[in-house]
């Protein structure tokens, strides 16, 4: 990491401080029963609370959010965010931007920028929050959509796909992920012919596989409180060889619709798919203990095989527990896994799939809420990258003077983040949800820490690196990606003062006392009582901050 010749205690403060950071994360496992419903939230929402809700439902606390909630509560934000509107979408600022000139059909040109300038501003920051999620469990990455070119338009109709249903039903958000062009291309469904009896060849299982391992069932048979369903002392499996067979013949036949045959223009990225008739295998198509009719059209299976997927009892389960270690923790217990799987089941009108509700009752749950379980060792899950950029990015208003966002492609992990919208280097995520880091205390426990996949001494470090950088001149020095301190410039001479609205800003008010003097200590070594230096001790401040287990560790 850089030294400065004004900040060398500070830096030295800093590099202790970050030899914690693979702190361990994780949750109570309870069998129990179900509680009773959790108690009516406390009258007062501190700025603490309000911090910790947002880390949970949000791109990243602010000043302006926490106040937010703090007058209307957690539930009335909540359905606040989930009213308000989507603003520009990806794609549309592609094309504003002028990248869908034919000189770019076989770029990713303006991908990254279109992805981080939502992520870093949109207002819709719940929305985002579980956009992001759900990229990261139905998963996508542009690296593999290949053909027809346009890759960063099909990258960005993924992620507006994604954005559109994140309140929706998920059996509407299934029919329309097996539909799209972007899914059609990355799981090698796009162009899928029946059974070939000259050669002999079959079907491409891919998307039939996983389809069924990873956007909805699973593995294993689960009960509704996540734990997998045993006889005899054995797990059962949810589904075999046969059923990814008879489930690969629904989805033939599907390709680009090609209005006019024209791909000058990304539009058919944007598209369904569409179904080429003499392609689509029309003979019985067999699986989960279901058949569809020999000669059912193509468009039909599809509606008819999502559905049979979709009764099935593990996605409640198998979802729910997703978007929980997704938002607040990594280890949820079984019961508040019950309880969310409920609420998947029957939003209390009758209604399968709700996300709407979902999200809501995940977010309201005394587990996510109850400040006792912040106090837990075993409760938490470790802030993955993408979340600790745009926690600084939302709490200091970044912004791009000039509109470009060229943050750019930060999968480098010596370097940058180790992590990048939409860029997962397989459809297994970044990290499996039930990984367990080995050797650890953690493993030890029979917990399960997901992001700690992606971490290690170099991401670490990079990771430093990259947000000192990032802090102080932003990207491209002082042209683009720069924050906005001027609310911090008033307590900057203060170390006390400072520190203390950072680590709520940032922390939710839980970085320790004694990190907290440490700190002091560093800062009070800088000169200060000019503008410029006042800056200089903002952005230390900063990175201390956002180098302590209690940021990273987000409880």
């Amino acid at each position: 990491m850089a030294r400065t010749a004004s900040t060398p205690r500070t830096l030295t403060t800093l590099a202790a401080l970050s030899s914690s950071v693979l702190a361990a994360c994780g949750g109570g496992s309870s069998a129990s029963p179900p509680p009773p419903p959790p108690p009516p939230p406390p009258a007062v929402i501190t700025r603490a609370d309000a911090s910790r809700f947002l880390a949970q439902a949000s791109m990243g606390a602010t000043a302006d959010q926490i106040s937010r909630v703090q007058a209307v509560g957690y539930a009335a934000w909540i359905d606040e965010q989930m009213a308000m509107a989507a603003d520009t979408s990806r794609w549309d600022w592609l094309v504003a931007k002028g990248y869908n000139d034919i000189a770019n059909k076989n770029s990713e040109a303006g991908f990254d920028s279109c992805a981080w300038r939502k992520l870093l501003t949109s207002p819709d920051t719940l929305r985002q929050r579980v956009t992001f999620a759900l990229s990261e469990i139905v998963v996508a990455a542009i690296d593999g959509l290949v053909g027809g070119g346009w890759k960063a338009f099909s990258a960005a109709a993924y992620l507006d796909l994604l954005e559109t249903h994140a309140f929706g039903n998920y059996r509407t958000l299934l029919q329309a992920i097996s539909m799209s062009a972007p899914m059609g291309e990355y799981l090698t469904f796009r162009g899928n012919q029946k059974y070939n009896a000259t050669t002999g060849a079959n079907p491409d299982e891919n998307y039939a596989r996983e389809v069924m391992q990873l956007f909805s069932i699973g593995l294993l048979k689960l009960n509704a409180d996540g734990t997998p369903i045993t006889v005899g002392g054995k797990v059962q499996e949810t589904y075999t060889q046969d059923d990814i067979s008879g489930l690969a013949r629904v989805f033939t036949g599907w390709n680009y619709d090609l209005a006019g045959g024209d791909t000058s223009t990304p539009d058919f990225k944007k598209r369904p798919m569409a179904m080429t008739a003499s392609k689509h295998e029309l003979g019985e198509k067999t699986f989960l203990g279901q058949t569809i009719p020999a000669n059912t059209d193509g468009a039909t299976s599809l509606t008819l095989a999502l559905d049979v997927i979709f009764a099935n009892a593990n996605v409640a389960p198998f979802i729910g527990k997703q978007l929980i270690q997704r938002l607040v923790c990594s280890n949820p217990s079984t019961a508040y896994v019950s309880r969310v799987s409920a609420v998947f089941n029957n939003d209390g009108t009758g209604v399968k799939g709700n996300l709407a509700a979902v999200i809501k009752a995940i977010l309201l749950d005394d587990e996510a809420r109850n400040a006792d379980h912040a106090g837990n060792a075993n409760f938490a899950k470790l802030r993955e990258p993408i979340l600790r950029m745009t926690a600084w990015a939302r709490a200091f208003g970044v912004n791009s003077a000039s509109d470009a966002w060229v943050v750019g492609n930060t999968t480098d992990s010596s370097t940058r983040l180790g992590q990048s919208p939409l860029r997962s280097p397989s459809v297994f995520n970044f990290f499996r949800p039930g990984y367990v880091p080995p050797n650890t205390s953690i493993a030890s426990a029979s917990l399960v820490a997901p992001e700690f996949q992606i971490t290690n001494e170099s991401s670490v470090v990079g990771y430093l690196n990259f947000m000192q950088k990032l802090i102080g001149t932003g990207v491209g020095g002082t042209s683009d990606v720069k924050a906005d301190y001027s609310a911090m410039l008033p307590l900057a001479d203060n170390g006390q003062s400072l520190l203390d609205e950072l680590n709520v800003l940032l922390a939710a008010g839980r970085v320790a006392d004694a990190s907290i003097a440490t700190m002091k200590t560093a800062l009070d070594t800088m000169p200060s009582g000019t503008d410029a230096t006042r800056l200089n001790r903002i952005y230390a401040a900063i990175l201390l901050v956002m180098a302590t287990p209690e940021f990273i560790v987000q409880k």
